[in-house]
C-alpha cells in the first residue's frame, strides 16, 4: 500500500501551531478522526501516548511519526501537519519538530503501519524532500510532492525493486536495528544505502525490524563479503560472522556516519570477530565500560520493580501498624500490616536473585539466567563451606548488594567460558548444550565460587554497613549532601542511577536515611525548574514557561528527568543550580534524621517517612535555593 493510498486532504494541516507534545497529538488526532480512520478517538489517543512512554517518536531532524496499533482504529490511515514555529516534542536530537506524521492501524491483519513508516523514514532522509514539504501551499500540492517522491523510490506500485536480488556477491554487508526496530532501523538503511551508491560499493541492508528481518544475509553472500558493518543498539544474530571483518556501531552512526563506517569497511583495517556463544554484540564493539555499564544497568532495570513494589507495600504495613502493641514485632502487629510485610518481604527478597540473574542473561543470553540467579540467591542467603559443612552451626556471611552484583558477572563470564569450550561439540550434541550442560556446570560452578568468596566480600559488606551506620553529625550530612548532588549532575545517568543504586541497596541493610536523601536530591531539580519559571519568568521563552510548570507534578512524582532538556538547552547555569539544591535537600535530610523505606514513590509516599515534615522542608529549601540560583545565573531572553 502507498503512502498517499492512506492520506486524505481533510487530515492535512498547513502552516499549523502547537506548544508542546500534547497539543500536537491532540491536533493530530482530530486531523486523523476527519479522516474517518478511528473506531474510538479517545482509545487511540491514550495508546498514541503509551507508544511516547515507550521512547520518543520524535525521530530528530525536525521530524516527528507519533503513531498506534489499536483496535481503537478502523481502518489505516495517515495524518500530516506542517509547524513552521516548531513544537517541543523531546526529540531525540533535542531539536523543536516541524514536520508531523500521525499514524494509525488496526490491530488485526498485517503490520501495515510498520511497511508504511519504514517507507515514511526513509523517504524523508532526504532534505530536499522535507524542504519540498514544508514549503507545500495546499493539501493537494502536499499529496503530489509524496506520491512523485514514493513512485521514484519505491516505483509506481510502491513496493520498489530488489536492488540486490540478481547480484551474486557483495563487498559490503550492514545490519541495522534500533530497540524499538522502527523509523532508525530503516534511516540507517536508507543511509547506508545512499552513501554506498555515491561511493561506487556495492552493499545489502539486512535490517532487523519489528516487523520481522528484512532483506536478510544468506550464507553466501556473508562468506564473499569484505566486511560487515552492524549498525544496531540491540542485539542481533551474531554467529554467522565468525572469523569476518566486522565494525560494530550504533544505529545513529549508521544514520549520521555512513561515510565513515564505508571507509573503514574497505580499508581492511576493520577487526576480525570471534563468536563467543552470544549473539549480542560484544563488549569488544562498544568499550569495554559501556558493556560494563550495559550489563549492569540490564540487572537494575529489572530489579527495580521488585524493590519498589516491594519496599512500598513493606513501608505501607509500617505505616498500618500499631508500635504500641508489640514493638518488637513492628509491622506484623496488625492483620492488615502483616499482609502486606509479608507480600512486600517476598517481592523484596527478589531483589538480589533478579540483579544477578539479569546481568548474567545481558552477558551470556538465556544460559546465564539461571546461574545468575543462583549466585544472586547464594551471596543472599551467605553460605559459607564453614556453615554447609558444620550443618549451620556457624552462622552465615550474607555478601548482600556487593556479592549478587559480583555474582552476576561472574555467571555471565562463567556461562560464556562455557559456551567457548563445548563449542566444538557434535550437532548431534547441540540440544544438550542449554538443558543439561550450562545449568548443570554454571550452576555447579557457580556455587562452589560463590560459597567460597561470601566470607571475603561478606567482610566487605559488613564492614561498610558498620561504617555507614556508625556516620553521625558531619559525616552523614556530607554523605546525604554527595548523593543529593550526584542526582543532579546527569539527571538519570550513570552518576544518577550510581546514587539511586547505591540508595536501593542500602534498603537491604536498613539504611532507610540513604534513600531519603536519594529521594529528596532527585526530587529537585524538576521543582527548581518549575519555580525558576515562576517566579524569574524573563529567564525563559514562552514555550519553556509553559512546559517548565509541568515539572512541579515531575518533581513531586520523583520525576528528575523533567529538567532535562532545560539543563540540555543551558547546562552551564541550570545543572549547578540543582546540583547545589539537591546537595543541600540530601544533607538536610540526614540532618533531619529523616528515613524512607519505599525506594520511589515521591510525594506520595512521604506518609511513610520517618519525620515527614523535616523532610517536607529539605526538599522545600533544596529546591527553592536551586530555583532562586537558577534565576540569578540565567539571563533574560527575548520575549517570544
Amino acid at each position: 500500500m502507498k503512502i498517499g493510498a492512506l492520506l486524505s486532504k481533510d487530515s492535512i494541516r498547513l502552516n499549523g501551531k502547537a506548544s508542546g507534545k500534547k497539543a500536537v497529538i491532540d491536533a493530530m488526532v482530530l486531523l486523523m478522526e476527519k479522516g474517518n480512520h478511528l473506531r474510538d478517538a479517545r482509545r487511540y489517543k491514550e495508546a498514541v501516548f503509551d507508544r511516547e512512554a515507550q521512547g520518543s517518536t520524535g525521530i530528530g531532524d525536525g521530524v516527528a511519526i507519533p503513531h498506534a496499533k489499536t483496535d481503537a482504529v478502523k481502518s489505516p490511515g495517515l495524518a500530516a501537519m506542517t509547524l513552521p514555529e516548531g513544537a517541543e516534542f523531546e526529540s531525540l536530537d533535542g531539536q523543536p519538530a516541524h514536520l508531523i506524521f500521525m499514524i494509525a492501524a488496526p490491530d488485526s491483519g498485517d503490520n501495515i503501519h510498520l511497511e508504511v513508516l519504514s517507507r515514511l523514514s526513509m523517504l524523508l532522509m532526504d532534505d530536499g524532500f522535507r524542504q519540498r514539504l514544508m514549503a507545500a501551499d495546499s493539501p493537494e500540492r502536499f499529496l503530489e510532492i509524496i506520491d512523485r517522491a514514493e513512485t521514484e523510490k519505491f516505483g509506481p506500485d510502491g513496493e520498489g525493486a530488489d536492488k540486490t536480488e540478481d547480484r551474486e556477491a557483495f563487498r559490503i554487508l550492514a545490519v541495522t536495528a534500533c530497540p524499538t526496530g522502527i523509523a532508525h532501523t530503516y534511516m540507517a538503511q536508507e543511509a547506508l544505502e545512499r552513501q554506498a551508491e555515491r561511493m561506487g560499493y556495492p552493499v545489502k541492508v539486512e535490517t532487523n525490524g519489528s516487523g520481522g528481518v528484512k532483506n536478510r544475509l544468506t550464507p553466501g553472500e556473508i562468506e564473499a563479503a569484505e566486511c560487515i558493518i552492524i549498525a544496531a543498539d540491540k542485539n542481533v544474530e551474531m554467529a554467522r560472522f565468525d572469523g569476518k571483518r566486522v565494525i560494530q556501531a550504533r544505529v545513529a552512526d549508521g544514520i549520521h556516519k555512513p561515510e565513515e563506517l564505508i571507509r573503514q569497511a574497505v580499508s581492511g583495517q576493520a577487526p576480525v570477530y570471534h563468536y563467543h556463544g552470544s549473539d549480542g554484540a560484544g563488549e569488544a564493539g562498544e568499550g569495554l565500560s559501556r558493556g560494563l555499564y550495559k550489563h549492569l544497568m540490564n540487572g537494575v532495570s529489572h530489579m527495580l520493580p521488585f524493590v519498589i513494589g516491594g519496599g512500598i507495600l513493606i513501608a505501607l504495613a509500617f505505616l498500618l501498624d500499631d508500635y504500641q502493641l508489640d514493638p518488637a514485632n513492628f509491622g506484623m502487629n496488625t492483620p492488615a500490616a502483616a499482609f502486606f510485610k509479608t507480600v512486600g518481604g517476598q517481592a523484596f527478597g527478589f531483589m538480589l536473585p533478579v540483579l544477578s540473574g539479569f546481568i548474567a542473561m545481558s552477558i551470556a543470553d538465556r544460559p546465564g539466567l539461571a546461574v545468575g540467579f543462583v549466585g544472586g540467591a547464594v551471596a543472599n542467603a551467605g553460605y559459607t563451606f564453614g556453615n554447609i559443612m558444620n550443618y549451620g552451626e556457624t552462622a552465615p556471611v550474607s555478601s548482600g548488594f556487593l556479592g549478587a552484583l559480583l555474582a552476576g558477572f561472574l555467571a555471565g563470564y562463567i556461562v560464556r567460558f562455557l559456551q567457548k569450550i563445548f563449542s566444538r561439540l557434535p550437532e548431534s550434541l547441540e540440544g544438550m548444550k542449554p538443558m543439561l550442560i550450562y545449568p548443570v556446570a554454571g550452576i555447579g560452578i557457580m556455587g562452589f565460587v560463590m560459597v567460597l568468596i561470601n566470607p571475603f566480600v561478606g567482610a566487605v559488606n559488613i564492614g561498610m554497613n558498620s561504617v555507614l551506620a556508625s556516620m553521625g553529625g558531619t559525616s552523614k550530612i556530607v554523605l546525604g549532601a554527595v548523593l543529593g548532588g550526584m542526582m543532579s549532575i546527569d539527571m538519570g545517568g550513570p552518576f544518577n542511577k550510581a546514587a539511586y543504586v547505591f540508595g536501593t541497596a542500602a534498603l537491604a541493610n536498613e539504611g532507610f536515611d540513604i534513600m531519603a536523601a536519594v529521594m529528596a536530591g532527585g526530587m529537585v531539580p524538576p521543582i527548581a525548574v518549575a519555580l525558576c519559571a515562576t517566579f524569574f519568568k524573563n529567564r525563559f521563552s514562552a514555550k519553556e514557561r509553559q512546559s517548565a510548570y509541568v515539572n512541579y507534578i515531575m518533581g513531586l512524582s520523583f520525576i528528575s528527568e523533567g529538567a532535562i532538556p532545560y539543563a540540555a538547552a543551558d547546562p552551564l547555569r541550570v545543572i549547578p543550580s540543582c546540583i547545589a539544591g539537591s546537595a543541600i535537600a540530601g544533607a538536610l535530610s540526614m540532618a533531619f534524621d529523616c528515613g524512607l523505606r519505599a525506594p520511589h514513590g515521591g510525594i506520595f509516599v512521604i506518609p511513610t517517612v520517618s519525620h515527614p515534615l523535616q523532610y517536607l522542608a529539605a526538599i522545600a529549601v533544596g529546591s527553592v535555593i536551586g530555583g532562586v540560583l537558577m534565576g540569578l545565573l540565567k539571563k533574560p531572553v527575548n520575549k517570544n
